[in-house]
């Protein structure tokens, strides 16, 4: 399978994932750990990529929706943003909202994940 495919696959799949360098327990920059500390405090479930495992990912994501930088948020499908935004939306409530929403209409999709 295409790389550009897997993460389709992976973003389509998950109604909210961060691909970010290391993992939510682990992360290995400040950027991934602050992005992720907001996703982990809205309490809602979240799939992450850590993209220093997988070169592949690592190269051609900032391809996939035209983003450059790490961490990437997608919630329903759509590209959120990176660090700043997430964090600006979690202090203003939106993220806990979005990300509800997604998971919600995720369990209602006959789709598995």
């Amino acid at each position: 399978m295409d790389v550009l495919e897997r993460i389709g696959q992976q973003v389509k799949n998950n109604p909210v994932v961060i691909y970010m360098k290391g993992t939510p327990q682990m992360p290995q920059c400040g950027f991934s750990m602050r992005a992720a500390q907001a996703l982990g405090s809205t309490g809602v479930p979240f799939a992450y990529v850590n993209v220093l495992q997988d070169p592949e990912i690592f190269e051609n994501l900032p391809r996939y929706a035209d983003w450059p930088t790490f961490p990437q948020i997608y919630i329903d499908g759509e590209l959120v943003g990176g660090c700043d935004i997430t964090l600006e939306m979690f202090e203003n409530g939106e993220l806990k909202t979005m990300m509800e929403q997604a998971a919600a209409k995720s369990e209602g999709s006959d789709s598995a994940a």
